[in-house]
């Protein structure tokens, strides 16, 4: 593929990589957490946070790409903060389309893991419980291992949507080749210079390729999971 694709284009496919590799881990943990709460919490405000939650796949992605650029933007109240303090600086870095594509993809994530916690028998939870084991000991040794399909799933879909984001990241990253220009970035690029319809399509069909597998990864790893937990 490095032969096939030009230097531009195969940095394009590698910052996409990274950018969602590290948006899908980020997102895992409380990922996990926010499920858990949805599907079996009890509070005031749980229906304030299932909204917040799905509202990215609601909102135009540049409305998201603007309420991080003037939140966490070097002028924004939080992105000041963490500029001073701590040095840390997100809008036009790798860094902050990381932290856009995890934000667009974790609605993904949260629902698929829900659905996996909703489905579990509790009375195997309780089953366990009875045994004397520990509240954390029970998720983790029999809840976990059953919600694992879909925890599977939603990493794969909250992967596939941080490699295809774009509305909210080029807003909020803008799109400087090498440091936040990812695969939907460049191909914009492309079909906006003349002669870029060939670069276009070649990242279209790299873009294809991986959306693919990572549905035939996940296909394959969710089922593989379950006929573990059938035996």
């Amino acid at each position: 593929m490095a032969d096939w694709l030009r230097p531009e284009e195969w940095t394009a496919l590698r910052l996409s990589l990274l950018v969602a590799a590290t948006a899908t881990a980020g997102s895992l943990l409380p990922g996990i957490a926010v499920a858990y709460l949805l599907a079996r919490g009890r509070f005031w405000g749980k229906s304030i946070l299932d909204m917040l939650v799905h509202l990215p796949l609601i909102l135009p992605p540049v409305v998201t790409g603007y309420l991080l650029l003037i939140g966490l933007g070097r002028r924004g109240p939080i992105g000041a903060f963490l500029a001073e303090h701590f040095g840390i600086v997100l809008s036009f870095r790798w860094t902050g389309a990381a932290l856009a594509s995890a934000i667009m993809g974790f609605p993904l994530l949260v629902r698929a893991i829900r659905l996996s916690i909703e489905a579990v028998d509790r009375k195997l939870e309780a089953a366990a419980g009875t045994l004397g084991a520990s509240p954390a000991w029970v998720f983790a040794a029999v809840t976990l291992p059953l919600i694992l399909p879909g925890i599977i799933v939603g990493l794969i879909l909250a992967f596939a949507k941080a490699m295809g984001e774009f509305g909210a990241t080029i807003t909020f990253v803008s799109n400087i080749p090498g440091e936040t220009q990812t695969l939907p970035s460049a191909i914009y690029t492309f079909t906006q210079i003349p002669g870029g319809e060939a670069g276009a399509l070649r990242l279209t069909l790299v873009s294809i390729a991986v959306s693919v597998a990572a549905l035939v990864v996940s296909e394959a790893l969710a089922r593989g999971v379950a006929r573990r937990l059938a035996a």
